[in-house]
């Protein structure tokens, strides 16, 4: 039971990325793209009638993350505490400046509430990349499976790291210009005229840059952690997970130069799964992995919940995940398509 909660578990986590995501991307975008306030009120309308939707697979990853392995649960929580505090008054900010930006129809209402929609959407693509990599680095944990992260300590890699350092700048850099890629992709999808010339021509030096810093962010994640490769050794057939991930953002390249649109947005997807997936199967099965001693790591024998609470949890959590998936099919079908100032919906 414990390998089909780690990736019930992964598998969510991949939803959020790749659904939330461009969501994200399209407030990182938002002012480099749109430059009047019809563009940005279609910006906004792209992503109206779908973005709170995105953000459940957040609230039921970490629901199914507590019920299925509460010491990982406990552990992360306390250990990143400030960062998660953080994180959700982002959240709630991003959510704020979505809902209340049409309330009122003066220049400067609307100019704050979009500026705290970039900001907030950029932070939360940078936070969550950092995230990513401390996990992959690794935290100081103690013997009861706890642990402290300051902010930073000397920017180094380590037994007693920080929060940042230049890898996990580098995850965050690396979310950054992946969601924001993402996000221009699905604008190229989603408008017409100027604003999808101008979403395109972000996303191809955007990919090419992501493809570069990709390259790069491979090796270094070898450096930080020699032992992420070991389950690679063991089944070769997961080497196919980093030549994956170059074709997706090289088809990103391709397309986007093609004006394909809607196949550049798919090899974004599939660029995203295919990156959390790979560091999935590298730390599986860890599940946090402590930066000074192996054999406090915390992994998915020590975290795991009852064996009948996993039981009953998995009838209840498929229920759930039917519905959740029809309620995404119905919404999709329902605003696919182009979006523009009078199609009725959005904000």
């Amino acid at each position: 039971m414990g390998f089909v909660w780690f990736w019930i578990v992964a598998v969510m986590i991949v939803a959020y990325v790749v659904l939330d995501g461009f969501d994200l991307g399209v407030g990182i975008l938002h002012f480099l793209v749109a430059r009047t306030e019809q563009e940005r009120h279609l910006v906004i309308r792209s992503i109206g009638p779908v973005w709170d939707g995105n953000e459940v697979w957040l609230l039921a990853s970490g629901g199914t993350l507590y019920f299925a392995f509460p010491l990982l649960y406990a552990s992360a929580f306390s250990g990143f505490y400030l960062a998660l505090m953080i994180v959700l008054w982002l959240l709630i900010m991003r959510g704020v400046s979505v809902e209340l930006r049409s309330h009122m129809d003066t220049p400067v209402w609307k100019s704050f509430f979009d500026g705290m929609f970039f900001v907030s959407s950029a932070l939360l693509a940078i936070f969550f990349g950092a995230a990513l990599a401390n996990v992959i680095r690794g935290v100081p944990l103690n013997a009861e499976g706890y642990f402290f992260l300051p902010l930073w300590t000397d920017w180094r890699t380590g037994a007693q790291p920080g929060i940042l350092d230049w890898y996990t700048v580098l995850g965050g850099v690396i979310a950054l210009l992946a969601l924001a890629v993402h996000g221009s992709l699905y604008l190229a999808v989603k408008t017409e005229g100027a604003l999808q010339l101008r979403a395109r021509e972000f996303a191809k030096p955007g990919a090419i840059a992501l493809l570069a810093i990709t390259i790069v962010s491979l090796p270094a994640t070898v450096f930080v952690r020699a032992d992420i490769l070991a389950n690679y050794r063991q089944y070769p057939v997961g080497f196919a997970v980093p030549v994956l991930v170059l074709l997706a953002v090289s088809g990103m390249i391709y397309f986007s130069r093609r004006s394909e649109d809607r196949k550049a947005f798919g090899a974004s997807c599939l660029y995203l799964c295919v990156m959390l997936v790979g560091a999935a199967v590298g730390l599986y099965p860890r599940l946090l992995p402590s930066s000074s001693d192996p054999g406090l790591d915390i992994t998915i024998a020590k975290a795991i919940s009852g064996p009948y609470a996993l039981r009953v949890g998995l009838i209840w959590w498929a229920f759930g995940m039917a519905l959740a998936i029809l309620y995404f099919v119905v919404v999709y079908r329902m605003f696919r398509g182009k979006v523009s100032l009078g199609d009725g919906y959005g904000h």
